[in-house]
């Protein structure tokens, strides 16, 4: 595999132009606009303006959980009632340690986690871990009915810089308003006592704001850790504005990990190992887009993921179908699938097949997980035109956006800093459109 010295992927980014803060009108932004080679610039309102009627957009409908949790260690017997006072604790506050819940693993589903009402375990990022080597935390939480419970963690394996950690909760009996059979779920939970984890390169502390101006619009599905960045910019008068111009909108769900702030940190982009992401696509869409392909525009870096990794999907399952006595594996696509052999079928071939595999196991929902590494030599499948914000110096993202401009992202960039652009989460956008776009359909 040729290298790709990630090197070439740097650029200044003086701190001054990361914004730290949102416009206050999220559609008022910048918009870059860049089409065979020749940059100018809009502002976001116009969208429309250059997408042609007849274009299906694509967004992720995920939503950020507050899935940080701050405790302090000490150390309870768990079958014992909790008499923690909100106001005035009995207990000295002891280390403070940091829970970052990254996903889930049992339930393994974000959903039914989310939903669990009697206990989960998540895979978790932990600061100050070397503070708690035994015992449970616990973390006093008011409800919104200003009853309480307490939330236990119990910090089980480690795999690499991460831990299983098991919660679970149960209520305060010291206080009298509480009903015990409570089934609050652990979403309810993160919504009452956790914090909203806005991107550490901001260098702030999340307020209040960051609850709604770090969501987009659409967002309904709960699982992220980050949000999808690129749709931050639409309000409902704009997607109001792409329908009545005929504009067809469909949604994927990809949950954000924090592994989309991981920096390359090697020479080769190729030894770099991509985070995998769970995804989920309704049949109805896939349907949408194959009745639409050459016209298909992703909101978002992660839009395009799961888009582009359905083609590699769609070709495992048309294999399978040839060979019907293959048992069927979790559907994955690997980091380097898309370069290690050619592919010979067409888009609509590969989708048609996802499609008829929901059809033959009577599901309305194909989920599965990619790792998928787009990188200069990717030949897209599904993506023609893509909304993106502007990314950090020498990351994976930034590969990306080069795989799909044919390597001309310097220009975009350049212009970009060179007219005041605002960088990163909170920063403007841009739309570009796919350089060499001929592809099989």
């Amino acid at each position: 595999m040729e290298e790709i010295l990630i090197e070439e992927f740097n650029y200044p980014l003086p701190d001054e132009r990361i914004a730290k803060y949102p416009l206050a009108n999220r559609d008022q932004s910048k918009l870059l606009v860049y089409r065979d080679g020749q940059v100018s610039e809009d502002q976001f309102f116009h969208i429309g303006e250059y997408l042609a009627p007849g274009s299906l957009l694509i967004y992720n409908n995920t939503r950020v959980i507050q899935a940080r949790l701050v405790f302090h260690k000490t150390t309870l017997n768990h079958s014992e009632p909790v008499c923690t006072n909100l106001n005035n604790s009995t207990q000295p506050l002891g280390a403070r340690i940091e829970i970052f819940c990254l996903e889930p693993l049992e339930p393994h589903d974000y959903q039914l986690s989310l939903g669990a009402t009697d206990g989960c375990t998540w895979k978790c990022m932990i600061g100050n871990a070397k503070k708690w080597k035994t015992g449970a935390l616990s973390l006093p939480v008011l409800l919104p009915s200003g009853d309480t419970i307490t939330l236990f963690a119990e910090k089980g394996e480690q795999t690499g810089n991460t831990f299983a950690v098991h919660f679970s909760w149960s209520p305060n009996y010291q206080l009298s308003t509480v009903n015990c059979q409570l089934n609050l779920s652990f979403a309810e939970i993160l919504d009452a006592v956790g914090e909203l984890p806005i991107p550490p390169y901001l260098n702030r502390k999340t307020e209040e704001s960051d609850k709604t101006t770090y969501q987009t619009v659409y967002s309904r599905i709960k699982g992220s850790v980050a949000a999808p960045t690129a749709g931050l910019h639409f309000t409902d008068n704009v997607l109001d504005g792409l329908r009545q111009k005929g504009i067809q909108t469909a949604e994927v769900t990809l949950h954000v990990g924090a592994g989309t702030f991981q920096p390359v940190k090697v020479a080769d982009a190729n030894q770099h190992t991509m985070h995998t992401e769970i995804i989920a696509v309704p049949k109805e869409t896939i349907q949408i887009i194959i009745a639409n392909l050459g016209h298909i525009v992703a909101v978002g870096t992660t839009s395009m993921r799961t888009l582009e990794s359905l083609y590699f999907l769609g070709a495992q399952l048309y294999a399978l179908c040839s060979t019907p006595d293959t048992p069927h594996a979790t559907l994955s696509v690997a980091q380097f699938e898309p370069y290690e052999r050619e592919y010979t079928l067409t888009t609509q071939q590969a989708l048609q097949a996802i499609v008829d595999y929901l059809d033959s196991t009577n599901q309305d929902v194909l989920h599965a997980e990619t790792q998928i590494m787009i990188k200069p030599g990717y030949q897209f499948h599904v993506v023609d035109q893509l909304i993106t914000n502007f990314h950090q110096p020498k990351s994976t993202l930034l590969l990306l956006v080069s795989a799909f401009v044919g390597g001309d992202w310097h220009t975009i960039y350049d212009y970009a800093l060179a007219h005041d652009f605002r960088f990163l989460s909170y920063g403007d956008s841009s739309i570009l459109f796919r350089r060499n776009p001929a592809s099989k359909l």
